[in-house]
């Protein structure tokens, strides 16, 4: 297999809050402005509305490899940032704000996002943000064999990527408690086994022969073929607050792409898991975070999420260096030593508690700490 069969093109979206800075609460109908200002400053990059007012998502070009993305995550980040210091208003980078009230949360007025708040009724479960990575390698066929390859990883990622641990003014005992207001809608979660595109296709035609869904955008899965370019879409993971936490999540999922690869090329992809271990693994991710202890599903019992990415990190080196996000990699064993940004939110809620806040003037502060940290672009 030559470098060439190795490429892999990448783009990143980030789904942002926008923040009122004397409340610190969400702007539930922010000022069109920002969104006009943002567009007009994206240069390559695209900025949309998000199903919710108060949210603002960045979508980077199309990058060519590591360096063109880390570049490209940095402006889209900055122009975010930009446009909102312009308005005298605050973003955030978390997967859920500390203490909004998701009621008084108003939907973008747009058909789709209608519709969907028609038929799902939870509003709460859409006041989330994400990162979703796309991945464009090989030929349909093998995308799908490494997509399936790739699911055991999942807890892994969204582990690493973990910003959610409150909900509406609670701290809900989870790192990433956006998995679980997802959870009641449909098609969410982990994708089927696929061996094929054309079993990725077979399913696609029973849910559209059923009426179930239009098309391939309303399958919500952790990880999926995107509908519109081909790539495949990593879905799991929490917005992180810190880029660099961003960019090392980036580097774990297109290094272990790269192997996966070079596998399938030699016809040598591992057995796949069960379905239902990898499930269990994601939730004890979701709750635990970079704490877990997981399945160890190469050689049984348990592991420590450490030493699971300890191992991972030796393996990829060498993809991580045709690649050239060394650095990024390796920064992932930072986030599991340091913690990730659900664990800087928890520690700093309970330390403001200690020292004498109440839990609203507590949680304001940890809304003040994503600010900082979401600002903190080079």
């Amino acid at each position: 297999m030559n470098d060439t069969d190795l490429n892999i093109t990448l783009g990143v979206e980030e789904e942002f809050f926008l923040i009122d800075p004397e409340s610190r609460d969400l702007i539930a109908d922010p000022d069109p402005a920002i969104f006009e200002t943002c567009e007009r400053a994206s240069g390559p990059h695209t900025v949309v509305r998000e199903f919710l007012r108060s949210q603002i998502e960045t979508n980077t070009r199309v990058c060519a490899n590591f360096t063109e993305l880390r570049e490209a995550l940095t402006e889209t980040r900055r122009l975010v940032i930009d446009a909102a210091q312009h308005h005298e208003i605050a973003v955030i980078a978390s997967s859920t704000h500390p203490f909004a009230d998701w009621r008084m949360q108003l939907p973008t007025p747009k058909e789709r996002y209608q519709r969907l708040a028609i038929t799902y009724q939870e509003r709460r479960s859409f006041l989330v943000g994400g990162m979703h990575i796309h991945a464009g390698f090989g030929d349909p066929d093998s995308r799908i064999r490494v997509m399936t390859a790739l699911r055991r990883y999942l807890p892994l990622l969204n582990a690493l990527s973990a910003s959610s641990p409150f909900s509406a003014g609670r701290e809900t005992g989870f790192k990433s408690y956006r998995l679980n207001l997802l959870s009641v809608v449909p098609r969410f979660g982990l994708p089927p086994a696929f061996a094929s595109r054309r079993d990725y296709e077979s399913l696609l035609d029973a849910y559209r022969s059923l009426k179930f869904i239009d098309d391939g955008s309303e399958l919500w899965w952790d990880l999926r073929p995107s509908p519109k370019y081909p790539t495949i879409e990593l879905r799991i993971c929490d917005v992180c607050t810190c880029l660099n936490d961003a960019l090392a999540v980036a580097a774990v999922y297109v290094s272990l792409i790269r192997k996966l690869l070079r596998h399938d090329a030699d016809d040598a992809l591992p057995p796949e898991p069960p379905s239902e271990i990898i499930a269990e693994n994601r939730w004890l991710a979701a709750r635990y975070g970079v704490l877990a202890f997981l399945g160890d599903v190469a050689v049984g019992g348990r592991i420590d999420i450490n030493d699971h990415l300890s191992a991972l990190v030796e393996d990829l080196a060498e993809d991580a260096q045709a690649l050239g996000c060394e650095a990024e990699l390796r920064h992932s064993l930072a986030i599991i030593r340091e913690g990730t940004g659900a664990d800087r939110q928890i520690d700093h809620f309970r330390l403001r508690r200690l020292e004498g806040d109440n839990i609203e003037a507590a949680l304001r502060s940890v809304a003040d700490l994503v600010i900082r940290e979401t600002m903190d672009v080079a």
